[in-house]
Parts: structure tokens; C-alpha cells; sequence
């Protein structure tokens, strides 16, 4: 676990101005150290030589006062460089999520992901805050307050540089024990995350099966294993401030025996060993605090890491040239007597293989509906999912004259098989963070035969409070809303009736015919033998061949 990962300063703005602020801080902060050590000893050999000290006295108020004003400023500094890398670590991870895509989002845990996201960038605060500002400091101080006691007492100088690696070595020895209980704890927090909200999403069917009970014991377990492993790292914690203290004590230990020998011998004056015994203690300072510090921020570190990991990721996949537009620019459009604004371009996939399925080739024009059908287990689902990015699959799979592969996912207007439903108004879902245009969404919601549906109908969690039929509506509502801010996207729509009545599936057929009428490529996935009628290709799938 690296003190200060590089790749916070390539990827946070934010923790490269607060690293010049810190120094700067750090700088004075040591002024401050000196300057105060100097007029304390001025006034404690100007008091036993009766000399008025009331001019050193006053130095030392006002320099306790600066010294207490810079931490705090430190600290606030901290908490806001902290805020600002978490705010731009966590929209750096969104973009990098979106350019990896959602196939790569489906293989991972994604409640982990939250949890680092969320809880882990939280943890940042104590990182900037404590942690940073006192390795900053350690690197000004230490070096500059040694050579200042090398400069007025050279064997107490030789005493520090000695005594001062051995700080270092054993914080690495503990450090490196540290690591991996740390990253152990971290993963069990992951872990207790995704049982979590599994358990939670799945809690209907587990009551349904009387497993409710043993779902609840195993939180109960994971939570407790989590309690282990953070009094694991609590104890570690624990040894390393005990060691920096023994040590660093030791070390000033033996730079005052020798002082007050030397003292006694007459062989050094008051002024001096006073200042150097006052400097020594403020020479061990930032480094104990370092190691202290470290374990209360090693968790923000953890979650970072994680962090960096996606991001680079998502580096090397910008490595791959993508296209900067939305619609490749050199598009041939099938002729409809409509001009080319107005229509989406040509889809063309051929042997396109997902996992071990047939290969399956297709055109969709303009204009057209293009029907998928077959059994279940046939891949129709998973055509759609590697068109989306969700699935790795074999083959071309074309846009126009561009692959899909080097566009963004902005060709498609989508609705799937599941709702996806969020907590908020049906006009919120159904707009789903892009403008609200209230007439739009009334239209879209209209065209999905979800008339009965208020907009301003609040659900909750996952959609909560619509039943299945509702639900799948509102979704083929979203996919119609995103088409019509831009028909020339790919309408695609994978079994969007399978909760609809007759009456009602009849209804979004005539209403998919309309769209298709007017230039919109349309994509359709359905069992529904009604499908066929509004169908201008069927494309056939079964467990044995690609097209049929």
C-alpha cells in the first residue's frame, strides 16, 4: 500500500493543489517549531539570568497561537481537498463505467462497487486531513529541524540521523502485516454489501421458501466476521503506535543523557542543550504521526485502489479509437422518400456469436421491423445484449458504414425484458435524467398504452407501487421518449409485451408500426406469434441454427 498513489494526482486535480498548500503550511509549521524552541530558551536562561523576558514571552504566545491557527487551517484544507477528490473520483468512475460498459459492469459486483464508490471515498477525510498533511510535513520538517540541531550541537545532529531510520523500517515491517488484514476487512465490507443487498432484493422469494431465517444468519455471520477483522486491524493499529512512541522515545531519551552529561561536564551551554533537548521531541513528531495516521486512513486508501483499478481500465479502453460522434457521419439510407434526418441508419449484423449459440445475420433497415423470435434458450436476449455492449460476442455488427463497437450507446432507445425502475416520479423514469419535456413524456406514455398512468405518480424503491404490466409499459414508454428526442436512434425493444393483455399488446403493435412507418429502425424480441403481423423480416432462432 503506497503512501501517496500517483495516480491520485493523474486522476484528482483536486490533491495536486492541495499537496502545494500543504506544503506551504508545512513550511511555516516548522518556522513556527524553531522559532518557538528558540524564544523558550531565550526566556527560560533569560529568567535564571534575570534578564525580562517579557518580549520572549509574548514571541511565544503569539508563535502558539499561529502554530494552532495553521493546524486548523491544515485540517480544513484537508476536509476540502477531501471532499473535491471524492466528488471527482466518484464522477471519474461513473465515466469510466459508462466508456467500459455494461458488459463489463455485469461481471462485477456491483454493491461492492457502491459500497467503494459511497462508504470507501467517504474515508478520504481522514486520509487528507490527518494522514497527508503529516507525511507533508515529515518531509519538510524532520530533515530541516535535524539540520538545525546538526548546526548547533553536531553529536545530538548524529544521535537523530541514526535513531531517525529506525521509525521507517518498522513502520514498513508493521505496514506490510498491516496490508493484509486491512485489505481483508476491506473485502469482508464488500462482501457484506452485496450479501446485503442481495438478500434485500431477493427477500420475497426467500420468504416464499421459508429461507428468510438463514439468509438473516448469514448477514449475522459476515457481519460478525467483519467485526473480527476490524479489531485485527484496530490491534495492528494499536502495536504500531506503541512501537513509534517506544522508539522515538528512546531516541530522544538518548539524545538527553548525552546532553546532560555534557551539561554537567561543561562542555556545551545552557542555551544549546536547552534548544536541541526542545528540537528533538519536534524532529520524531510528524514521523510517529505518519504511522498513527496511516491506519486511520487506510481504508480511504483501500477504496481508492479499488477505484484506480476501474479507472485504468477504462485508460487502456480509450486506447481503442472510438468514434467522437453519436451517428457515423457517412450513413446510406434506404430509400422511403424520406430525407436522411429523419430515419435511423441501416443495422447489419452478420454471424454474430454470443458465447457457444448459433451465429445469427440479420439486416434492419429504415423503416422496417425486424422481428427475432425462437424458444427460449434460442438467444434472442443475448442478440440484443451484445448489441448493447452487455455481452462479448464473435462476428460484425454494423451502424451504418461504422461498428457498433466504436460508438457510444447514444445509437440506441432500449427497453428490456426487466423495467429498471427507480424511485422517483413515472415522468422521471421515464425521462430518465435527460430534459424533461412533460408534452413528450405524455406522448410516450400515451404510445405505450399507458395512458391511465399520472406522470407525476410517485414509486418507490425499484419501481415499487406499479404492477408487472404497468411497469413494462413504462419502460416501452422510456425507450419511445428517448427515440423521439432523436429518431435516427435504433428502437429496440425486447419482449415488451410478455406482461400485456391481447387488447393491449394490440395496441403497442400498432403503435411500433406507426414509428417504423415514419423511418424508425425498429428491433423487436418477442414470442408472441401477434408479433409476426407488424413484422417486415423474421428472423428465426433456434438451439440448433442462427437464422431460419
Amino acid at each position: 500500500m503506497k503512501p501517496v498513489d500517483p495516480r491520485l494526482l493523474k486522476y484528482a486535480g483536486a490533491a495536486r493543489g492541495f499537496f502545494v498548500l500543504a506544503a506551504a503550511i508545512g513550511v511555516l509549521q516548522t518556522a513556527v517549531v524553531i522559532a518557538f524552541a528558540w524564544f523558550l530558551t531565550d526566556a527560560v536562561t533569560g529568567a535564571l539570568a534575570g534578564r525580562s523576558v517579557v518580549l520572549s514571552l509574548v514571541w511565544m504566545l503569539a508563535l502558539a497561537l499561529l502554530r494552532g491557527a495553521l493546524i486548523a487551517a491544515s485540517d480544513f484544507a484537508g476536509m476540502r481537498a477531501a471532499a473535491a477528490t471524492g466528488t471527482q473520483l466518484r464522477r471519474a468512475l461513473i465515466l469510466a463505467v459508462r466508456r467500459l460498459g455494461p458488459g463489463w459492469l455485469a461481471s462485477r459486483n456491483q454493491a461492492s462497487l457502491a459500497v467503494t464508490a459511497g462508504h470507501g471515498l467517504e474515508a478520504l477525510d481522514q486520509y487528507f486531513a490527518k494522514y497527508l498533511p503529516q507525511l507533508v510535513l515529515t518531509v519538510i520538517a524532520t530533515p530541516v529541524i535535524v539540520i538545525v540541531m546538526w548546526w548547533q550541537d553536531w553529536p545530538s545532529g548524529l544521535t537523530a540521523i541514526i535513531t531517525l531510520p529506525l521509525i521507517p523500517i518498522f513502520m514498513i515491517l508493521i505496514g506490510m502485516a498491516t496490508r493484509t488484514v486491512q485489505r481483508k476487512q476491506w473485502q469482508t465490507l464488500q462482501h457484506l454489501a452485496a450479501r446485503f443487498a442481495d438478500t434485500v432484493q431477493g427477500l420475497a422469494t426467500l420468504r416464499l421458501f421459508g429461507r428468510e431465517r438463514r439468509a438473516a444468519t448469514q448477514i449475522e455471520a459476515t457481519a460478525d466476521q467483519y467485526r473480527r477483522e476490524t479489531m485485527k486491524v484496530l490491534r495492528f493499529s494499536f502495536l504500531s503506535g506503541f512501537a513509534m512512541e517506544l522508539l522515538s522515545s528512546l531516541a530522544v531519551a538518548l539524545i538527553a543523557v548525552a546532553v546532560g552529561f555534557r551539561l554537567l561536564a561543561g562542555d556545551m551551554s545552557l542555551e544549546v542543550g536547552l534548544f536541541v533537548l526542545l528540537l528533538a521531541p519536534e524532529a520524531f513528531l510528524p514521523i510517529r504521526q505518519v504511522g498513527v495516521q496511516f491506519h486511520a486512513a487506510s481504508e480511504g486508501v483501500a477504496a481508492t485502489e479499488d477505484v484506480f483499478g476501474v479507472l485504468d481500465e477504462a485508460t487502456a479502453a480509450r486506447a481503442t479509437p472510438h468514434n467522437s460522434g453519436v451517428f457515423p457521419q457517412n450513413v446510406v439510407f434506404s430509400g422511403h422518400g424520406r430525407s436522411p434526418e429523419a430515419v435511423s441508419p441501416e443495422l447489419c449484423v452478420e454471424n454474430l456469436r454470443v458465447r457457444d449459440l448459433p451465429p445469427v445475420s440479420f439486416t434492419a433497415e429504415p423503416g422496417t421491423i425486424t422481428l427475432i423470435e425462437g424458444p427460449s434458450g434460442s438467444g434472442k436476449s443475448s442478440v440484443i445484449a451484445a448489441l448493447r455492449g452487455a455481452a462479448p460476442f464473435d462476428g460484425t455488427a454494423t451502424l451504418g458504414d461504422t461498428d457498433i463497437g466504436r460508438l457510444t450507446l447514444d445509437w440506441l432507445a432500449w427497453a428490456g425484458q426487466a423495467p429498471g425502475l427507480i424511485r422517483g416520479t413515472i415522468a422521471a423514469n421515464v425521462s430518465l435524467g435527460a430534459e424533461a419535456d412533460a408534452a413528450g413524456i405524455r406522448r410516450a406514455l400515451d404510445a405505450a398504452c399507458a395512458e391511465d398512468l399520472d406522470p407525476e405518480h410517485e414509486l418507490g424503491v425499484q419501481g415499487s407501487g406499479l404492477s408487472g404490466g404497468q411497469a413494462q409499459r413504462v419502460a416501452v414508454a422510456r425507450a419511445l421518449y428517448r427515440h423521439s428526442q432523436d429518431p435516427r436512434r435504433v428502437l429496440v425493444l425486447d419482449e415488451p409485451s410478455s406482461a400485456l393483455d391481447a387488447g393491449t399488446e394490440a395496441r403497442l403493435w400498432a403503435t411500433l408500426r406507426q414509428r417504423a412507418d415514419a423511418g424508425a429502425t425498429i428491433l423487436l424480441v418477442s414470442h408472441r406469434r401477434t408479433a409476426r403481423e407488424i413484422a417486415d423480416e423474421i428472423v428465426s432462432l433456434s438451439t440448433d441454427s442462427g437464422t431460419g
